[in-house]
């Protein structure tokens, strides 16, 4: 039985990657589940799983040196999947000292732990051992808007504070590979969306606030274009490279699905009309005069698009989602789980709602 490590596994799209491994070799891995269980950390996303034999939880900061270390004593890991990190934009902005501590201190204390469990006296590492740390495109930049896309040979430029602390992250994993041949990959994805993704994001926040009649507020003009990458997609890409992959090798996982901000809107509150039925209240409440052009992020960059041609040459992954079948499929879940969208949008997260977007 294989051994995972899956940190901030009770997130977004490290809950779905649990789901996904347990589906696809059930019985035949082990997952222990570290996650700090901040506001985007929810146990909620994983009932599913509780039960198993094979499936542990532990609550613990990434960047407790002690805590970490004490997993590893006690679990012969074999594999780590590395989410855990802070990942809103706008919070970077805000409190860029958090980012720094969680994403780039965080990864250096999972690096030695597994550093130091893994090695063999003669420098080299365990067979089987591998550690992969999944990061983002925005640690690329901006693209201009006329074309192009990035590649894993793209210089880096981020332009925020969570960038940033991702670009930093990326290239201590990197130094690691390079400097003591620590057996790991590097996965920089386009922007998910999909089923336990927290409504601070831009699809399921205008999700539920459509279903509401509340104001959906865009950024600036609302032509920023991303790429957009169904969930389950990615978990499938991330399980494919640490079967296949090349050892300390880039990959990136993207999408093919540009969309700007504006027409994601506009689809969600088309494929909302369609899918709602004429007798459910809330259809009337789904119109298109509850966008509100908000001012725009500090350093919002203009385009994102990754080429995931690598990826598919050497590990045959792409992405099977197409974005009008994954935002009904994400729209469908939402509405068969009305109490979870209930209980992440309480309390604290309205407060630092209405405090971002001035609404």
């Amino acid at each position: 039985m294989t051994t995972y490590l899956v940190t901030g596994g009770a997130g977004f799209i490290g809950s779905n990657y649990i789901h996904y491994m347990f589906q696809k070799y059930g019985d035949a891995v082990r997952i222990v589940n570290l996650d700090k269980l901040t506001y985007a950390g929810n146990l909620e996303n994983l009932k599913e799983v509780e039960g198993r034999d094979n499936y542990t939880f532990i609550r613990a900061d990434i960047c407790d040196r002690e805590a970490v270390e004490e997993i590893f004593s006690q679990n012969d890991i074999d594999r780590v999947v590395h989410f855990a990190a802070e990942s809103h934009v706008d919070r970077s902005i805000r409190d860029p000292e958090v980012f720094v501590k969680t994403n780039v201190l965080g990864t250096l204390v999972l690096l030695n732990a597994a550093k130091a469990a893994w090695e063999l006296p003669d420098g080299s590492f365990k067979e089987g051992k591998r550690f992969l740390h999944v990061s983002t495109d925005e640690v690329y930049g901006s693209l201009d808007e006329d074309g192009g896309y990035f590649y894993e040979t793209t210089p880096y430029a981020p332009h925020s504070p969570y960038s940033a602390s991702k670009a930093s992250s990326d290239m201590l994993v990197k130094s690691y590979m390079d400097t003591y041949r620590f057996p790991a990959n590097i996965t920089n994805c386009s922007n998910n969306y999909g089923p336990y993704q927290f409504p601070e994001k831009l699809i399921p926040l205008i999700i539920n606030n459509a279903l509401q009649g509340k104001k959906l507020p865009v950024y600036g003009d609302g032509k920023n274009v991303r790429d957009w990458l169904y969930v389950e997609d990615h978990a499938r890409g991330i399980d494919m490279v640490m079967e296949k992959g090349r050892l300390f090798e880039t990959y990136n996982i993207g999408g093919h699905n540009e969309r700007q901000n504006i027409q994601i809107i506009h689809i969600i509150l088309d494929t909302l009309r369609e899918m709602l039925p004429g007798t459910d209240p809330r259809r009337a409440l789904v119109r298109d005069d509850l966008i509100t052009y908000v001012e725009d992020r500090k350093g919002h960059d203009r385009r994102y698009a990754i080429a995931p041609d690598k990826i598919k040459e050497e590990v045959g992954w792409y992405p099977e989602t197409k974005f009008e079948d994954g935002i009904r499929r994400t729209i469908q879940w939402f509405f068969e789980h009305e109490d979870w969208m209930k209980n992440v949008t309480s309390g604290n997260y309205q407060k630092y709602y209405e405090e971002m977007y001035k609404i």
